[in-house]
């Protein structure tokens, strides 16, 4: 356990999104402060694993010499608002006590995460926990590509123009909610769709939406695969990082006159 007591001279933390796989998608600033952090936190599914966030850094900056924290977050939902289970939290406490230990040290510790950082990322749990321990800890937030926006430019598509409404979900949604959020939005990006892909294709049938809709598993990555018509994806067992981009309207530009322009 941690002492209750800080250093005079505390660590630096850094949540740094690597974007979503394609290691020439960080950022200029992502690289350079992972190049100077000497202990990087790297988040891994289970005890053991690897981390995809570190394997796609370790592209653009070798984490030969630096202290490398792998830190288990199991797979499992959370709801705002709602108790969070006990499993989660003992590993978000467990992992700010590991980088906590670093910080009192005055090491600055870099946090990598997929994609961007405030868009769905265990980050930010693990930053409250931090802050709860340590209310004055220096943080700086590193913006990454987003998954959604990688899937959107592979496909030489916008995610949202001009007065279009976005909508970003998590597919876990098992309510209304998710039909609401679908014929209500101009452009919907589900996120982690892996586990209801069947139920998601026939609710977007349903909808008269799949034509409207492209799946892409692992962005950015070697094994990429893009599924131009969703239903190829029925029964398949598809990778977790699985993003489905679905936009209502075509592209179309005017004159004004009701004639398209040139």
């Amino acid at each position: 356990m941690i002492s209750d007591k800080p250093s005079s001279q505390s660590g630096h933390l850094y949540l740094v999104g690597v974007g979503p796989g394609d290691p020439e998608l960080m950022t200029h600033k992502a690289v350079r402060v992972l190049r100077e952090a000497k202990v990087w936190a790297v988040p891994t599914a289970k005890k053991g694993g690897r981390s995809s966030a570190q394997q796609i850094a370790e592209q653009m900056v070798p984490a030969n010499g630096r202290t490398v924290l792998s830190l288990c977050f199991p797979m499992k939902k959370v709801f705002l608002g709602q108790e969070t289970d006990d499993q989660l939290l003992i590993a978000w406490r467990q992992s700010a006590d590991e980088i906590i230990h670093h910080l009192d040290r005055g090491e600055d510790v870099a946090f990598l995460t997929l994609g961007d950082a405030t868009l769905y990322s265990t980050a930010f749990y693990l930053l409250a926990m931090i802050q709860e321990l340590r209310p004055h800890t220096k943080v700086t937030v590193i913006p990454g590509i987003t998954a959604m926006a990688a899937c959107a430019a592979s496909q030489s598509s916008p995610l949202a123009l001009g007065d279009d409404v976005l909508a970003v979900v998590p597919a876990a949604f098992e309510d209304e909610r998710l039909r609401s959020i679908l014929t209500t939005f101009d452009a919907v990006v589900l996120m982690k769709v892996h586990r209801r892909i069947d139920a998601l294709i026939d609710l977007l049938d349903e909808l008269q939406l799949a034509g409207c809709a492209v799946l892409v598993e692992r962005s950015g990555m070697e094994d990429e695969r893009v599924y131009p018509d969703i239903r190829q994806a029925r029964g398949l067992e598809l990778h977790y990082f699985s993003t489905m981009v679905i936009r209502k309207k075509e592209v179309r530009v005017s004159n004004g006159t009701g004639q398209h322009g040139a």
